[in-house]
């Protein structure tokens, strides 16, 4: 490996220099080119009352040379061995990889590090620690750090609660560090989906930003931190309970892996090189999209055959293609006071099983889907009682409950094989082709035989997911946790889509899903037209702002929908035509999220990959503080081309406040590319909490 050695992907470029026995980060950003250089010659000076030798933002910082930030590695043996001086060993890869070994005989460890820049330009860095002396080690840290440039003078991050996810917010980075760490026992409301940094003012369609994800399901942290000497660094890392990862000789632990984009194009940029990245895996699911209707709205826990047969039927008239049976099905479920971790069909609602319904919606086109939450119990439950060990606890104690239910310790192989087979039961005795695997509470004391298991219980439920869909590939899973309390690419590794937020309220889900989709494709966020009141806010919204907020995500609908006007099933019926018509440009195209100059106008667009086609969402979110709307510019076409504008989804009545509307929305004028991008077309005064939906076509 060069002294430099340099990896390359997507128009970035990682160059870490390896001539000494700390590997440093000499640049992680745009591709500066071809061309070797003296690593001497980017060394920074020693400053009076400093350290006497540079200090260098490492791979790996650490005490022992001079960091004086959040060390990388942290540990000790029973407080020894508390502050290793790990020299690079070795080093190898090739133009797009780079695996870097380090180690200190003296404290007895090893790391390993592996850093792959991917052909979207998505850095992925796993790392292990292996204790390698002769006494257990007691891990309490192993992150992953990366430096940014000085330019970077702001920080991103998101934060939110139940049913208000992913709301963003923006600091100055000052000397320091600012931590959000996440001790829920999943990834949490409160989670960043990024924790980004970036040059002033940067927004959607501007500005160089930085940014770190961690895919892990359970406790973590992510930081951004200023030192003293002027250096800036991103790091994450799971965050681990005391004594939650005791190596003993031999063992090693394995991170979770970080994912870090870099974007010249502001935070658009960024969300492209996280799409195009899980668009190109393997697993990524590959068939349209199909249209979901959820039952939960619609009926709750009152479970009943020919009433669900009749919202088939509707659902079908509509054009929904997957129905889904929520809560309410088995064993004690009348509310969510009992009966989880009974895995069982209530005979006294369904004394022919689920095949009758499964039968009838099969007959009608339609796949069948199932809610479930395996990692819950209700301690009024049959499993409860039979096995109460089996209850996740710190001790003897039992934890507060959250929603009346605790939590299976997974890391029990015998609770974990039972909750297996109870689901693989299912799944081989009836017809079921979709699972929304639920998961509702924060889990603060996961503890197994007294000690604490987050770590443990987090590996637990993918080794439990990845063995179910080893067992039925042809079933897809949908991550939910009251809402969006667990996104993150730890989970969707191993699912096929997860829902954003338990709210369904449209000027909610304008905010939520845009953070949302900054990370995941709309594909995979599940986005459904609820009632016309909502039922977690109490907001009414016409069907048109609706639907034309659930069109950007995984189109479906969660509503009783048999008690719909004619006119409202029509007006559905006639989105849902739009969204299958437009399913394969959401599934596959560039995300756009203008920064409009009005703040209480929101625009957001997919555009194909190769420009010839776009959808646009205009929504009027709160009253403008202008008479007339700004003109709206449709970010992201070629200028070059020239493109059809037509109105797909008219707004509802009362949208407009005006005497005389603009002449685009009453034809389907041609308008060249450049003037759309550069000049943008006026707005109809929209009336607050509606929406235009727009296709462009290349002609």
């Amino acid at each position: 490996m060069p002294a430099l050695h340099r990896i390359t992907g997507g128009g970035v470029a990682l160059l870490v220099d390896t001539t000494g026995d700390d590997p440093v980060v000499v640049h992680w950003g745009a591709d500066p080119g071809a061309g070797e250089v003296d690593p001497a010659l980017l060394t920074p000076a020693v400053a009076h009352s400093m350290f006497d030798e540079p200090i260098r933002p490492s791979l790996l910082p650490q005490l022992a040379r001079g960091w004086r930030g959040r060390p990388a590695l942290r540990g000790s043996r029973s407080g020894r061995d508390f502050s290793p001086r790990l020299v690079l060993t070795g080093s190898d890869g090739d133009g797009a990889t780079m695996t870097l070994r380090l180690a200190d005989p003296e404290a007895g460890l090893e790391a390993h590090l592996t850093l792959a820049l991917a052909p979207s330009g998505l850095l992925l860095v796993d790392s292990t620690v292996r204790n390698t002396g002769d006494s257990p080690y007691s891990l309490q840290q192993a992150d992953v750090v990366l430096p940014v440039p000085a330019q970077a003078s702001e920080s991103l991050d998101t934060t939110g609660r139940w049913i208000r996810e992913k709301h963003p917010q923006r600091r100055p980075i000052q000397q320091g560090t600012w931590v959000r760490s996440g001790r829920h026992g999943r990834t949490g409301h409160d989670a960043p989906v990024v924790i980004a940094a970036g040059t002033a003012g940067f927004g959607w369609r501007h500005g160089e930003v930085w940014a770190l994800h961690l895919g892990w399901s359970g406790d973590h942290e992510s930081y951004v931190e200023r030192t003293a000497g002027g250096d800036t660094v991103l790091g994450a890392g799971e965050l681990l309970k005391p004594g939650e990862v005791l190596l003993a000789p031999g063992e090693e632990y394995r991170a979770p892996t970080v994912y870090a984009a870099y974007s010249a194009a502001g935070l658009d940029g960024v969300s492209a090189r996280f799409h195009d990245w899980m668009r190109a895996r393997p697993s990524h699911p590959s068939t349209p999209r199909p249209v979901v209707l959820n039952t939960w709205e619609a009926v709750y826990f009152a479970h009943d055959l020919d009433t669900l047969k009749e919202l088939a039927d509707t659902a079908a008239a509509v054009g929904v293609e997957r129905f889904v049976l929520d809560d309410g099905w088995f064993k004690g479920r009348r509310h969510d006071r009992a009966g989880l971790g009974d895995w069982l069909v209530d005979e006294t609602v369904w004394p022919g099983g689920l095949t009758p319904l499964i039968d009838h919606v099969k007959g009608l086109g339609m796949q069948f889907g199932l809610w479930v939450e395996p990692e819950m119990i209700n301690e009024d439950s049959d499993l409860a009682r039979e096995h109460p060990d089996w209850i996740s606890k710190p001790g003897r104690r039992m934890p507060v409950e959250w929603r009346h239910q605790q939590v299976v310790d997974l890391a029990n192989p015998e609770a974990w094989q039972h909750i297996l087979d109870a689901l693989d039961a299912i799944l081989t005795e009836n017809a079921i082709d979709y699972l929304k695997w639920d998961e509702n509470r924060d889990q603060l004391e996961l503890g197994h035989d007294g000690a604490a298991s987050t770590h443990a219980q987090t590996l637990a439920v993918y080794r439990l997911l990845d063995e179910l869909r080893r067992r039925h590939p042809q079933v897809e899973i949908e991550s939910c946790s009251s809402g969006g309390a667990r996104v993150d690419l730890g989970i969707l590794a191993r699912t096929d889509r997860l829902w954003a937020s338990d709210t369904n309220d449209a000027l909610e889900r304008q905010t939520i899903q845009r953070w949302t989709e900054l990370l995941v494709p709309p594909e995979l966020v599940g986005a459904h037209v609820g009632p016309t009141e909502s039922h977690s806010t109490g907001r009414v919204h016409d069907l048109g702002f609706r639907a034309i907020t659930a069109m950007f995500g995984h189109f479906g609908i969660e509503w009783d929908i048999r008690q719909a006007s004619d006119d409202d099933r029509d007006r559905l019926a006639a989105a849902i035509v739009v969204y299958k018509a437009q399913r394969d440009l959401i599934a596959s195209g560039r995300m756009v999220r203008s920064d409009s100059p009005d703040p209480a106008v929101q625009v957001t667009g997919v555009v194909a990959q190769d420009g010839s086609r776009a959808l646009f969402s205009i929504a009027a979110l709160a009253t403008s503080a202008n008479e007339v709307p700004l003109p709206v510019r449709f970010d992201g076409l070629d200028p070059e081309r020239a493109y059809r504008v037509v109105l797909a989804l008219p707004p509802g009545p009362h949208a407009f406040n005006q005497r005389a509307g603009v002449a685009w929305t009453g034809a389907s004028p041609v308008v060249p590319g450049g003037v759309l991008t550069e000049l943008g077309l006026p707005l109809p005064v929209l009336n607050p909490e509606q929406a235009l939906l727009v296709t462009l076509t290349a002609v």
